[in-house]
């Protein structure tokens, strides 16, 4: 996250906060369970594995999904080259309408398909090296930062240093819980609109994309 320029690390809190509001819808839909927190989903797994394993199919398959929504945006983003961000983002608005629609006409399958495909492919916008470099629909690694930097702001007062790597790291947070509260808002109010405007906003956000290409991924060899 530090490592980017301004608009770069705006841009990730504003698909944070995406991921936040996501992940809020789904979880109100799915009783409790995530569209794109896994570790919450693997632990729901293996506590059903352990008591009951007639409850594991359902966070079995959303990990499942997740990791299909992974794997199919890394390999979209190999070969987008420079607009990878752009066209990695179209694929995420075209989940979130499936999802929508999935709502309207009253198919659970495709409203937590969509969503769970659409936050697991989200996940590649920011890489390099074919590594992911900033999670943005977890906050787990994000927080271990944030930490590790008040730590090294705070020794570097002592030094008469300044170190503000944290504050970054600290938005990128704020973005997903401000997402997920209006998220929650929306799907106690609007159950039925929130996911479309979902995704015209990542719409919106593909535009905002065109204008932060990247450089072309190396080719595999």
């Amino acid at each position: 996250m530090i490592e980017y320029d301004r608009p770069r690390r705006r841009f990730a809190i504003a698909l944070a906060a995406m991921a936040g509001f996501i992940d809020a819808v789904g979880f109100l839909s799915a009783d409790g369970y995530f569209v794109s927190f896994m570790s919450g989903n693997s632990t729901r797994l293996g506590v059903a594995l352990g008591t009951d394993p007639r409850h594991a199919a359902m966070p079995a398959v959303l990990i499942a999904g997740f990791l299909g929504g992974v794997t199919g945006g890394a390999l979209l983003s190999h070969r987008a080259g420079r607009r990878r961000k752009a066209v990695l983002l179209a694929f995420v608005t075209a989940m979130l309408l499936l999802a929508a629609l999935g709502r309207m006409l009253g198919q659970p399958a495709l409203l937590l398909g969509g969503m769970v495909v659409a936050m697991g492919a989200l996940n590649n916008t920011f890489q390099r090296g074919g590594e992911v470099t900033v999670g943005l629909t977890y906050m787990t690694g994000a927080l271990v930062k944030l930490g590790q930097g008040l730590a090294n702001a705070l020794a570097h007062e002592r030094s008469g240093q300044r170190n503000s790597g944290w504050t970054a790291w600290a938005s990128l947070w704020g973005g997903l819980l401000a997402g997920a509260v209006l998220g929650a808002f929306l799907q106690d109010r609007l159950p039925t609109g929130c996911l479309w405007l979902a995704a015209a906003y990542c719409a919106a956000m593909v535009v905002i994309a065109f204008r932060l290409p990247d450089e072309a991924l190396p080719a595999e060899s």
